[in-house]
């Protein structure tokens, strides 16, 4: 069953916060917002705050996110989380540390991913959001 909850890569806040009109994948988030139908989890908010260049991006970033439906890491989920990565490698791919969280939050919570990341792609089960 596919889900209309949403859950943007940090490439796609990064277009979001941009301080020239957004792109694509910036007013989708946009829209995705106004309807409410976006989460987020603790890899993408470390990504996003890990990258603040001053305390006024800081509050902007933070003042945008704190309110939306935060999903966490389980124990299952960390199980989870490391069998994707041993499947990937098996095949001889190495994906990021934090797109293999974020994938198992996604796939656990039935969430689409936003992104214009291509490795998503190769995650079995994972479900990506159509721009």
């Amino acid at each position: 069953m596919k889900s209309s909850a949403v859950l943007p890569d940090t490439c796609a806040w990064i277009d979001y916060f941009r301080p020239k009109s957004p792109s694509d994948f910036g007013q989708v988030v946009e829209r995705l917002l106004i309807e409410n139908e976006v989460f987020i989890c603790g890899p993408v908010l470390y990504e996003l705050t890990q990258g603040v260049r001053s305390d006024k991006e800081r509050s902007k970033i933070l003042d945008s996110i704190m309110a939306l439906h935060y999903v966490e890491m389980t124990e299952r989920l960390w199980l989870k989380a490391g069998y994707l990565s041993s499947a990937l490698r098996k095949k001889g791919l190495t994906l990021p540390f934090s797109d293999i969280l974020i994938s198992a939050i996604a796939i656990q919570n039935n969430l689409s991913i936003l992104t214009e990341d291509k490795h998503f792609n190769l995650i079995q089960g994972l479900a990506l959001y159509k721009v």
